[in-house]
């Protein structure tokens, strides 16, 4: 439907309404009753580490540009979350990596976000890529906390730290007290 939205066989000619047998306000075309759900985007990354370090990319894009941050992004169409986050560190680290397991679901509705962070291996070396300034592998002490970008960046540091000698554990959500910073 959205091709033919792109090659004009279907009006643009929208309306705010509530379909029958919903509960929120959407746009529905005007001409054939479409209706145009936007739902949530889902960013996909993870908690890379080699002997102990941590990798964190400093964002070379908006938002937040020139802060650090875990590498993550948006998972595109026909992939796995688990390919996503193995593409973004690739396009954000030049890194290669292996995903061990599941570390958190975030939910962020602010901006119709469900962020979803594994925890990770390194098994490449590491390079800025395109959407970072620069890269680097830092000891835990060495993490620079007051220029984190994001505060999922911070909880999924903090949850990595809580688990890392642990072989298996129950994936973690947003910590209590934190709808502030969510809704």
């Amino acid at each position: 439907m959205t091709d033919d939205l792109a090659n004009g066989s279907i009006s643009p000619d929208f309306r705010l309404d509530i379909p029958e047998g919903d509960d929120r306000t959407r746009r529905i075309c005007n001409n054939c009753n479409f209706i145009d759900y936007v739902n949530p985007r889902i960013v996909a990354g993870s908690v890379v580490t080699r002997d102990d370090k941590i990798l964190l990319c400093r964002r070379a894009i908006e938002p937040r540009k020139g802060f650090w941050t875990l590498p993550a992004g948006f998972m595109e169409e026909n992939e796995t979350v688990e390919d996503a986050a193995r593409r973004e560190a690739q396009e954000e680290a030049c890194a290669d990596i292996r995903i061990s397991q599941l570390l958190a679901v975030y939910s962020v509705p602010r901006i119709s976000q469900v962020q979803v962070m594994f925890r990770a291996s390194l098994a490449s070396d590491i390079a800025a890529g395109p959407e970072s300034l620069e890269v680097g592998l830092f000891a835990w002490k060495d993490i620079p906390w007051s220029e984190l970008a994001f505060p999922t960046v911070i909880w999924a540091l903090t949850h990595y730290s809580g688990t890392r000698h642990l072989r298996g554990f129950p994936p973690f959500t947003n910590p209590p007290g934190t709808e502030s910073l969510t809704r």
